[in-house]
């Protein structure tokens, strides 16, 4: 079944919920990466948060990068998703694994490290962007997320993110949901939330079980107090093409292209993101100089 997300209210509009399986979608970026499992969670948790951030924004070109930085193997984790539910994201290091935790989980934590912050940069489609950055709280990316929402945009919130990994490697399950605490909530839903959230089987298992997003919204909230407003599609989308390779080439200036003709006599570029390859002979770089030229005398 395709990828999804759910917003919605409950308890009359004091609490904003947000739900998606993301199953296929990280399931792409296993594929298009080779992540080993601790990596995949890691990639996983991040894409999938990122993608109901995403789906909080306003205009329909609006976006935003998430950029997780510990001081972990892993490296850096990027993320881009638009409203539109297109992610993508890759990690440095895609071959990072552990053994699982004490809790019988995989480490990401570990692999993230617990030193480092998470920023995030939304184009609202103005000329300034609007930045946030938090320290990270634990590597665990939930937890992370959550202290963003609550410290960078004040919205007390509940983020849980989570991945299960098949012993080839694959994907067996990834989703997760936000639930966001509006002004003037009474104390008595605050309390009746927590409970029902510590009681909670961890959404990753809950999707395995075949739990859909609104009903990870049920769990939560009790099905008698949601009011699903929207369904979406959700999925692994990259952005990158030949042409804007080319335009990268461009920007870098006539003397680097030429550089490239007479010492290589070609290039060669690779997507991060979905490690799809672009080759340009040195024909396509003569064009490309051309251009670069053209560019510097308009």
């Amino acid at each position: 079944m395709s990828d999804y997300l759910v917003k919605a209210l409950a308890f009359n509009g004091d609490i904003r919920a947000f739900a998606v399986d993301t199953t296929e979608m990280i399931k792409e970026a296993q594929r298009r990466q080779g992540t080993l499992p601790t990596a995949s969670a890691a990639l996983g948790r991040a894409m999938t948060a990122s993608t109901m951030m995403a789906s909080m924004l306003k205009g329909e070109k609006n976006k935003l990068t998430v950029k997780i930085e510990g001081d972990g193997p892993i490296g850096v984790i990027i993320v881009d998703a638009n409203m539109n539910g297109d992610t993508r994201g890759y990690v440095s290091n895609p071959l990072v694994h552990f053994d699982l935790n004490k809790h019988g989980k995989l480490d990401v934590a570990r692999a993230v490290g617990r030193n480092g912050h998470l920023s995030v940069v939304k184009d609202l489609g103005m000329r300034d962007k609007f930045t946030g950055q938090v320290p990270l709280v634990s590597g665990e990316l939930g937890e992370d997320f959550t202290y963003y929402f609550v410290s960078s945009e004040q919205i007390p919130s509940a983020v849980a993110v989570g991945v299960l990994v098949n012993p080839d490697n694959t994907i067996l399950a990834s989703g997760g949901f936000v639930i966001q605490v509006m002004p003037g909530a009474q104390d008595e839903m605050i309390t009746f939330i927590e409970k029902r959230l510590e009681n909670l089987d961890p959404v990753s298992k809950m999707i395995e079980a075949g739990h859909s997003p609104e009903q990870l919204l049920h769990n939560v909230l009790g099905e008698e107090n949601v009011k699903i407003l929207e369904t979406s599609p959700v999925q692994f989308k990259c952005t990158c093409s030949r042409e804007r390779f080319a335009d990268a080439i461009i920007s870098l200036g006539v003397e680097e292209i030429e550089s490239m003709i007479q010492e290589d006599g070609k290039a060669d570029a690779k997507c991060h993101f979905c490690n799809e390859s672009y080759h340009y002979t040195k024909e396509d770089l003569e064009k490309l100089l051309t251009e670069a030229h053209e560019e510097n005398n308009g």
